[in-house]
């Protein structure tokens, strides 16, 4: 049994203006790196094992001053990237509706099921990111493990991981903050228990 901490990266310069970023390596806004470190002062509090981060280097970056404060390496798994939205990277859903309006209609009714013009599979993003979070909690088994990821990632998880369908992630879990923490408590292959949902830093130890 291992407890997980999700949490979305900090703030980017896409994000600021609701652009889809996905696996487009997107700068930190001065806001992102503050709420950074923010995170950072949790960290060093809140008796992680380990931390780990995406690939891209918005996560790396969120993540380096809260291993740092917590007195753990920085480890990185591409496998807990953000899903790629093709077509839609770098667009507002305005633009998207604008430019291939059907396709985002189709993605708003069940982004599962109509993933955006060449984008990625949910289905198969949500399998990479679940066997990450899985491989993470057998090698910190008893633990307490930070993971800075992103949002339509973690989302997706969450619902493969209590046991919802996916298309159902932008109704049931419709935001998630900068730098929020989310935390799991995960066994070996089996459903998790969702512990806390989208929580401010300062709620939670």
């Amino acid at each position: 049994m291992t407890d997980l901490v999700l949490v979305r990266h900090g703030e980017t310069v896409w994000h600021a203006e609701n652009r889809y970023a996905g696996v487009s390596d997107i700068e930190l806004t001065p806001r992102g790196h503050r709420q950074a470190a923010d995170l950072a002062g949790w960290a060093g509090q809140a008796g992680l094992d380990a931390v780990w981060a995406s690939s891209l280097s918005r996560a790396r970056i969120t993540a380096e001053a809260a291993a740092a404060e917590a007195g753990v390496p920085l480890q990185t798994d591409p496998r807990l990237r953000e899903l790629d939205f093709g077509e839609g990277e770098g667009l507002t859903s305005a633009e998207m509706l604008a430019r291939f309006p059907e396709a985002r209609a189709a993605f708003e009714s069940d982004p599962a099921a109509h993933p955006l013009p060449g984008g990625e599979d949910p289905h198969l993003a949500a399998a990479r990111f679940v066997a990450a979070l899985h491989d993470l909690g057998a090698a910190h088994p008893g633990g307490r493990v930070l993971v800075v990821a992103h949002t339509t990632a973690i989302r997706l998880a969450l619902c493969r991981l209590i046991g919802v369908p996916l298309g159902e992630y932008r109704r049931l879990f419709p935001r998630l903050d900068n730098c929020a923490l989310t935390e799991l408590r995960v066994r070996e292959r089996e459903k998790a228990a969702m512990l806390r949902y989208n929580s401010p830093i300062g709620a939670v130890r």
